[in-house]
């Protein structure tokens, strides 16, 4: 029997490193993620999509999963580790690598540029490479929105000792989970798909993101209070399955990791360019306050257990982290 010259795309998702008719050299790239398919970090997928398509003479077929369709984050990033989907971007970065998690010192960065800076010196290229040891191929990191805010149903917070008591959502995320408690908070770990239900159950009294998350998940539907703190910002690292990665030919790991380049220099630019729309909306939305600079050292002050943490666990070295403000600030 003669079968047909097509490519069979598997329907299941399988442990495999790639899916396709890999004798006709097709491998398929399926990407999943939490976020809506209005968000910034979809867009930048489509972008992706169409250029690896088209780099690769259709030799990589991109299939995008989104809002959580295929799973939650910390399912979606064991899914790419064992090569049942092939990529993710989300927020579990430090199951890649925990030195990923130096980004997410409260309070580390006076601004946006410090950020991308460091992201995308040599460091944090050491940084990418670090994840492999984890099964995971990091061609390139961003900046996942602009800076973290908090919202919530109770009081405005104009200070730390207003956070005392409040239920925050959080994600498994260590370093916000230690700053949420060195604030005063509760920290409650809920799925980001099941956020906007717990705020408007009141099963949490509030909830930290930036901007661009707030919006696009509309909690400003279920929440009164919107406080523009900056205290953190996440890195956006682009996931890959490492041995999907490996299995690639020279010409098409080339064609990957430009592709993922570009994507994420315009995932960055579409991000921070809508980043103000976004806090213009919630401003209108909520009642919205600033930190005043007094009231930032204060709080400042009260996270600097957060900072002793990850160096007494080693995480980290202290002069890793003067080297990443050091960077920062050229």
């Amino acid at each position: 029997v003669i079968l047909p010259t097509i490519v069979l795309l598997v329907a299941t998702l399988g442990p495999t490193p790639w899916v396709g008719d890999v004798s006709a050299g097709t491998y398929v790239f399926k990407f999943a993620h939490a976020q809506p398919d209005t968000h910034p970090r979809h867009k930048s997928m489509i972008h992706f999509k169409e250029q690896l398509e088209s780099a690769s003479k259709g030799q990589i077929k991109v299939e995008l999963y989104a809002a959580g369709v295929l799973g939650k984050e910390p399912e979606l990033m064991d899914m790419v580790k064992v090569g049942n989907i092939q990529g993710t971007r989300g927020a579990l970065f430090e199951r890649a690598n925990k030195k990923y998690l130096l980004y997410t010192l409260p309070f580390l960065f006076a601004d946006i540029e410090q950020a991308t800076k460091v992201i995308r010196s040599d460091f944090g290229e050491q940084i990418n490479q670090g994840a492999r040891a984890n099964g995971f191929y990091v061609p390139v990191t961003g900046v996942a929105g602009g800076f973290r805010q908090f919202t919530n149903n109770v009081r405005p917070i104009a200070s730390p000792d207003d956070m005392k008591g409040l239920k925050m959502r959080t994600p498994p995320i260590d370093s916000i989970i230690r700053t949420m408690t060195a604030l005063g908070a509760s920290p409650q770990q809920v799925p980001y798909g099941e956020t906007y239900m717990a705020l408007k159950t009141n099963v949490v009294d509030g909830q930290e993101n930036p901007c661009s998350n707030i919006a696009e998940m509309k909690f400003y539907e279920v929440q009164k209070y919107f406080t523009e703190v900056n205290y953190q910002i996440h890195p956006d690292p682009f996931f890959v399955s490492l041995a999907w990665y490996d299995a690639l030919p020279s010409d098409l790991k080339v064609a990957f990791t430009s592709a993922a380049k570009a994507a994420m220099a315009k995932s960055d630019e579409v991000w921070l360019a809508s980043e103000k729309d976004y806090q213009a909306l919630l401003t209108q939305k909520l009642q919205a306050n600033r930190i005043s600079s007094d009231k930032h050292k204060a709080f400042v002050a009260k996270v600097t257990p957060v900072w002793d943490h990850y160096v007494s666990a080693a995480f980290f070295t202290r002069a890793e982290i003067d080297g990443a403000l050091a960077q920062a600030k050229r």
